[in-house]
């Protein structure tokens, strides 16, 4: 959430502006307005209330009419006092459904067009055949079943078999390991949320409709991610500055509703309604958190190359990043069965927008002012998309799909996948 108090409040929406869309910020800009204007006549007020209570100990005489002035200013505080309350109620809606200032290191653009790649690992295998898609690989193998699982859940579900199901284990378990050779500290999250939680991080109120939940009064959220569940893990909580940064990488099933995904990648592992993550959460001094995300980039990027798969670094525009997010980049994975990169992982700096949200502040030194710490979230990996990547970057003209030799251990040893 945004900072208006900030001085230069008005350059910032500025910036906020690049971000595209129809944002209309005049509502907002009029409340502060009128609110500040209040404040100073509030502190008329007060000045007012003061000096007739002064006056009132010099000149007894005049009491009735000191008390009467009294009575009219009190009520005229109050009035005033109610009108604030109700300024700021309003401000902090709009505020609420604002999305995050770009960083001045973002590039300004409008839609994925106007993204920047950064650096490419690696080269896209070549193949003897036209390579085909994971769906036809999987399904293949007898290890993928989309047409069982919409039988028990609908649209957007599979079943995956046999050695299938094991690699998806192995992923998650070699991913986690992975960060916590990096320093992460490992979090098993609740997949249920309360409102605030999800509040906190930013996809409510403006995504509700992306987003599964219970019903009745005692409601929860499933987790789009277990970026809600781990950032606020430390929520309306004052962290001691000696102790960041702190790292924590969090394995979860994600469940998303999609409602703006309408036709997009209907079939296939790519855009399910539950899939499988691996995520890391950073919490950083705000000097820091530039650096955090590039170490965050490097840690998603280094599952890639142990796995061997060719991949890219895209820095996103103004115009297509996250709400929550002040910079983000997009990890994506070369799938030859398709033929193009797909994004496997986004890494994103949230600067204090989430600390704002979930009142997540640290102390610098003892005694110090409390101040909002930074958070970062990114996947390393999702886990279901780098099934895929295995599949199509893996696959063999008989219908075999050879596996990273990294990801031996964690197979008991197998080397392959076969009907």
């Amino acid at each position: 959430m945004l900072d208006p108090r900030r001085p230069d409040f008005d350059q910032l929406v500025e910036r906020l502006r690049t971000r595209g869309g129809a944002l209309d910020l005049g509502p907002l800009q009029a409340l502060m307005q009128e609110r500040r204007a209040l404040y100073v006549s509030l502190e008329a007020l007060h000045k007012r209330r003061n000096a007739a209570n002064e006056e009132m100990k010099r000149k007894p005489p005049e009491l009735d009419r000191l008390r009467a002035e009294l009575r009219g200013l009190s009520q005229e505080i109050k009035d005033h006092e109610k009108r604030v309350a109700a300024l700021e109620e309003q401000q902090q809606a709009i505020l609420l459904e604002l999305p995050n200032i770009p960083d001045a290191s973002v590039p300004v653009g409008g839609g994925p067009e106007q993204n920047v790649e950064v650096r490419r690992w690696g080269e896209a295998p070549k193949f003897g055949f036209p390579p085909r898609e994971h769906t036809e690989i999987g399904e293949g193998l007898g290890m993928l079943d989309f047409e069982r699982a919409a039988k028990v859940a609908g649209a957007r579900f599979a079943f995956y078999r046999g050695a299938l199901a094991r690699l998806e284990r192995a992923l998650v378990t070699f991913m986690v390991d992975v960060a916590a050779s990096r320093g992460y500290q490992e979090l098993l999250p609740p997949y249920l949320v309360l409102r605030s939680a999800v509040l906190g991080t930013g996809q409510l109120p403006k995504f509700e409709a992306d987003l599964f939940r219970t019903s009745g009064e005692d409601e929860r959220f499933l987790i789009p991610t277990a970026e809600v569940p781990v950032t606020n893990y430390h929520a309306d909580e004052i962290l001691d500055g000696r102790a960041l940064p702190l790292r924590y990488v969090a394995f979860s099933p994600c469940f998303r509703a999609e409602a703006g995904a309408a036709g997009k990648d209907t079939r296939g592992l790519i855009r399910q309604h539950q899939f499988h993550k691996v995520e890391l959460v950073n919490f950083v001094r705000p000097e820091e958190s530039m650096a955090a995300l590039e170490a965050m980039v490097d840690g998603a990027t280094e599952v890639l190359r142990r796995l061997g798969l060719h991949h890219r670094v895209v820095l996103l525009c103004t115009g297509d990043m996250g709400f929550a997010s002040a910079k983000t980049y997009d990890v994506e994975v070369w799938l030859p069965g398709q033929g193009t990169f797909r994004e496997i992982s986004s890494c994103s700096n949230c600067s204090d927008f989430q600390a704002r949200r979930a009142k997540i502040r640290f102390r610098p030194e003892p005694g110090e002012k409390p101040q909002e710490v930074h958070t970062l979230n990114g996947s390393a990996l999702a886990v279901g998309r780098t099934v895929v990547a295995l599949l199509e970057n893996g696959q063999r003209e008989d219908g075999t799909v050879a596996l990273p030799d990294v990801l031996w251990p964690y197979l008991g040893g197998l080397k392959e996948l076969r009907p």
